[in-house]
């Protein structure tokens, strides 16, 4: 999908045809054509397109004939077959020319939506560095939100594995386990190239643009503290709650147990009288008050016996 988007003399955000001086071209998904159209219309490389689209691309950024190029990974919520959510991260690329800056991704996303609705303040696309870092904030915010997310559905999921008895919790507390592990290896390669953006002069900045950028990296930190946080709260509630899971099915088991001794007296009795033998008051008129009342007694004395135990 190709969109060109120009900020109009109003400040609106208006869609346009052409690539032209001060527009923002968004590419998600793009095909072959899309891709060699850019690239010629642009003047850049098509591997510089090509290396976004691979979401394997590490986080980094190059300066080459004037123009800036920087990957950067951004969050997205996927779905397992049992409408799960599963947090991931893949690359986004933003080129800046000398007359538009690009942005290229495999997936569509919100935060994308964000800049189309004209969501985010001061947003222009003629002002190419400032775009960029708004871009790289919004992800940051985007880590933040997504981060609160896991902790409630954590906290959901603990709720429900105090009487839990399958794995389903165990598996949930794993996937989001691997969220976090992909969260903290993109936000912590995310913030090395905004330490370049910071240390080396890869972007001509206004002092407004720099208070930005240190926005971007003071999210970015709080981030990576967030996400290491949780992630080792997260890795001993998984080792505290699976011991919990085999407590709980020992707690039945014992229960179960019990009561299986308790049942068993009555059935011992009775096969005692009803063997072939000789036995005291069989010809009695009320012989079978003797095996209840014997059944009875020792039922009761073990069940009384157990709950003293508090094995039920």
């Amino acid at each position: 999908m190709l969109e060109i988007y120009k900020s109009n003399e109003g400040k609106a955000l208006e869609s346009v045809d052409v690539i032209s001086k001060g527009c923002w071209v968004n590419m998600y998904a793009p095909t072959e054509a899309e891709i060699n159209r850019v690239a010629q219309d642009a003047d850049i490389s098509v591997d510089l397109i090509k290396d976004a689209l691979d979401d394997e691309e590490r986080p980094r950024i190059e300066r080459e004939d004037g123009q800036v190029y920087i990957i950067v990974d951004y969050p997205y919520i996927t779905y397992d077959d049992s409408g799960f959510p599963i947090y991931e991260t893949i690359p986004i690329g933003i080129v800046l020319t000398d007359d538009c800056l690009i942005t290229v991704s495999l997936k569509d996303s919100p935060i994308m939506e964000d800049f189309r609705k004209n969501r985010v303040k001061e947003f222009f696309t003629f002002k190419k560095t400032r775009f960029a870092l708004q871009i790289l904030f919004v992800i940051s915010s985007y880590y933040l939100r997504y981060l609160k997310q896991i902790n409630k559905k954590t906290n959901e999921i603990e709720r429900e594995v105090h009487q839990s008895l399958k794995n389903k919790e165990l598996y949930a507390f794993l996937a989001l386990e691997k969220s976090l592990v992909y969260f903290t290896t993109s936000l912590k390669s995310n913030k090395v190239v905004l330490d370049k953006i910071l240390r080396f002069n890869y972007l001509k900045m206004y002092d407004e643009d720099k208070d930005l950028l240190e926005d971007v990296i003071i999210e970015k930190t709080q981030a990576i503290e967030m996400a290491e946080t949780y992630r080792s709260i997260l890795s001993g509630m998984m080792n505290a709650f699976a011991s919990i899971i085999s407590n709980n099915l020992n707690i039945v088991m014992k229960f179960l147990t019990s009561i299986t001794i308790i049942l068993s007296f009555p059935t011992m009795v009775a096969s005692f009288y009803g063997m072939n033998v000789d036995i005291p008051f069989q010809h009695a008129h009320h012989s079978y008050i003797a095996p209840l009342v014997i059944s009875g007694f020792l039922t009761t004395l073990t069940a009384f016996i157990f709950w003293k135990k508090k094995y039920f």
